[in-house]
Formats: C-alpha cells, structure tokens, sequence
C-alpha cells in the first residue's frame, strides 16, 4: 500500500491534490486543513497517504501529517462515515480538537463539519470516545495549556489565526510567559512564541 508521497505539488482543486512523483502525478483527496499547508504549485511537499478500494472505486487520501490519517482511519469504522464525511470532519477541526470533542463527549463541536448531523456526530463521539486518548493530538496529558483568559488567551488566539494547531500554539505560549514572566503583554509573548513555535 501507498504509504507516502514526497514530491511537487502540480495542482490543486477543492477537495484533491495532484502530486508529481518522479514524473507520475498522484490524484490525492484532502483535507480543506491538508490542501492549506501543501504550498504552492511548483513547491515540494509530502503528504501521508491511505488507499480506500470499493467495488467501482479506488481512491487515494492525503493528510498532511500521521495524526490526521491515523484520526481518519478511526472516523471511516464508525457507521455512515465515509471518506466524504471523515475529510469533512477534518476540514472543520483538528486532530486535536477532535481529540478532545470525542474525549469531552462534545458531539456540537463534530457536527459544525458540513454533512454531519446532531445524530452522526453523537454516533462519532460515542464510538471515538475511549479511543480518544490513544491517538496522538493536542488532547493528551503531554499538552502544555496556556492559561485561559488574559494576555496568554489573547496570544495563543493569535497564533491560531496565523495557521498553527493549537496545542503549538499553546506550548510556545506557556513557554514564552516561562521566560517572560507573568507580566508580560500579549505583544510580548506573540513576539517569543512565534520564535518557540517555529523553531
């Protein structure tokens, strides 16, 4: 099975990738997530891949990390998800939120994908729910939160917006007020946590 796929990115469409291989483009269905952090066209890039095999169909998926494959794999076992639905899903939350809204039992949170109804996503989250834990994400007991509310709330919401997942997000935060101190502004610690989350 294709497991991975390292080349330039070709082209792109709503919801697939074309991935120049050696000469051999790659038609790979994404994320909304995935497709964001490919880069543009011309530029090298690496998606994690999973083959799905129907009667009348055979369809390649790309994810741009192990944590959203591993995640989608879990969402197809659960009935009435298919691979439509589950990269919906995806496109709408990360894996670590998704973590954490199957490991709180938060089935409003799954349902904000497009095609998920209150029904589906209580089916997702009751079904994920004990497996939740076991799958990597920002939800685990390893994820370092920044304090809610205040200049730390304010700068780890910044960094979001600039496109790093959460629990990046609030690791460079705490670790920022870590060396800054409890009185730093938030401009301060954006300024730092930028630094520790790209490094």
């Amino acid at each position: 099975m294709i497991a991975k796929l390292k080349g330039l990115l070709d082209e792109t469409g709503a919801d697939w990738a074309v991935i120049d291989v050696g000469g051999v483009g790659y038609l790979v269905h994404c994320s909304a997530r995935t497709l964001s952090q490919l880069g543009e066209a011309g530029e090298a890039c690496t998606v994690f891949t999973d083959l799905q095999v129907s009667e009348n169909d055979m369809r390649l998926l790309g994810f741009a990390d192990g944590a959203e494959r591993d995640w989608f794999r879990l969402l197809t076992q659960v009935q009435g998800v298919g691979s439509k639905v589950a990269l919906a899903i995806l496109s709408a939350l990360s894996a670590d939120e998704l973590q954490a809204a199957c490991a709180n039992g938060d089935a409003a949170m799954v349902a904000r994908a497009n095609g998920v109804g209150p029904k589906l996503a209580g089916r997702i989250v009751n079904e994920l729910k004990d497996k939740a834990g076991a799958l990597p994400g920002g939800g685990g007991t390893g994820a370092v939160a920044a304090p809610r509310g205040g200049a730390s709330a304010d700068a780890v919401s910044a960094l979001e917006n600039l496109g790093f997942k959460p629990a990046v997000a609030a690791r460079a935060v705490a670790l920022a007020q870590g060396e800054l101190g409890d009185s730093a502004g938030e401009g301060e610690l954006i300024r730092v946590a930028l630094k520790r989350a790209a490094g």
